[in-house]
């Protein structure tokens, strides 16, 4: 079986090529040319030339086919646009998750159809099973009344829950996920490591990339800065009362629950706990102040069900980082839902991803809208 995956230069995809050369598979390494290869040459962020490098070079120690990719330009509509957008706009975007819905899976499942390849994989640490592969544990999964499996593939967390990717990964689609293999699913990174050291891979102990791949080792405000079509506003920062503390340099900088940068005077710690778009306001507060119940949810992509038309109880993850907790999950009108804690949660931010989960098993996510 021909399967094509993607290789970003790092230790993860590469260790991912390996074990399916290893089981057999026909394997086809793919790299994408993005934003960064434009101006960067020597970077640790995936996909930059140096990484791309790299995998021509682990590619060639497998003795697999490799091709590279140019996709600059729809990854500047798709992901860099989005990005300055979002924050011009005042929200907070998450662009390694508008990579995987636009640029990854959708482009690395068409290269695999022009090389005639059965399967597309990466090196994420989550993992796909069938709906007839899951053991039925959940009390929710056994009430007939609310079935949260319907469809056929299923997202599920990596077992090594400090690496776990499916949060980032909840907008695959069902013709995405029938085709994809996550061959580190099963692993814990320190099992990666020892996998590509034990296979002589030139990347095995290479430090894991932390920056937003476009912006390099460089500040994102920057970034912002030098690529927004239009000028940033100065405006007021207000506290919770409605007192002007200062100004601030335009809301495109700032993030809510950001605490740093504020630029105003304060005998106790200040965050953002608000933006006004409208007004060109900051609202800054206590750490209490930031902390939120309830927000709305939309831009929803379900995997296990094909829709949600009844309150469920699901576990609900809104950062990357955050362990998920226990949530309402109510349908509204306009495809939108409204997500409710048991408790309330550290600054739940516009422009961020709420991703709800079954045990295991990804339910589905969308963008938070409102608080």
């Amino acid at each position: 079986m021909k399967v094509v995956v993607a290789m970003s230069g790092g230790v993860d995809s590469s260790v991912a090529a390996y074990l399916l050369k290893k089981k057999g598979f026909e394997v086809i390494g793919l790299s994408y040319e993005l934003w960064d290869a434009r101006d960067i040459k020597k970077s640790n962020v995936c996909c930059s030339v140096e990484t791309i490098n790299i995998a021509k070079e682990v590619a060639k120690k497998l003795g697999i086919e490799h091709y590279t990719e140019d996709v600059r330009d729809v990854f500047y509509t798709y992901v860099i646009e989005s990005f300055c957008g979002s924050y011009l706009s005042g929200t907070t975007p998450n662009p390694c998750i508008l990579c995987n819905k636009f640029i990854k899976f959708d482009l690395l499942l068409k290269k695999a159809r022009e090389l005639g390849a059965d399967m597309i994989a990466t090196g994420h640490y989550a993992r796909v099973k069938g709906s007839n592969e899951i053991s039925v544990t959940s009390d929710k999964l056994k009430n007939k009344d609310s079935l949260l499996v319907t469809r056929h593939s299923l997202l599920l967390k990596g077992v090594d829950p400090k690496k776990d990717q499916s949060y980032a990964l909840y907008v695959m689609r069902q013709e995405e996920l029938s085709k994809t293999i996550f061959p580190l699913g099963e692993l814990k990174k320190d099992e990666t490591r020892e996998i590509a050291k034990e296979a002589g891979l030139i990347n095995a102990m290479r430090p894991e990339s932390q920056e937003i791949c476009f912006v390099g080792e460089g500040d994102y405000v920057d970034f912002i800065k030098n690529s927004a079509d239009e000028p940033l506003t100065p405006g007021p920062v207000v506290n919770t009362e409605g007192k002007v503390l200062g100004e601030h340099s335009g809301l495109a900088l700032y993030t809510i629950g950001q605490r740093k940068r504020l630029g105003v005077a304060s005998s106790e710690p200040l965050y953002v706990v608000d933006i006004k778009r409208d007004t060109n306001t900051l609202i800054v507060g206590r750490r209490e102040d930031a902390m939120k119940r309830a927000f709305k949810v939309k831009g929803l992509n379900y995997i296990s069900i094909e829709t949600l038309s009844e309150t469920i109880k699901a576990d609900v993850k809104i950062r990357s980082t955050m362990k998920e907790e226990p949530a309402t999950v109510t349908p509204l009108d306009k495809g939108e839902v409204m997500v409710e804690f048991d408790t309330p949660q550290w600054a739940p931010t516009p422009g961020q991803s709420a991703v709800f989960y079954d045990g295991e098993i990804v339910i589905g996510g969308g963008v938070i809208t409102e608080s």
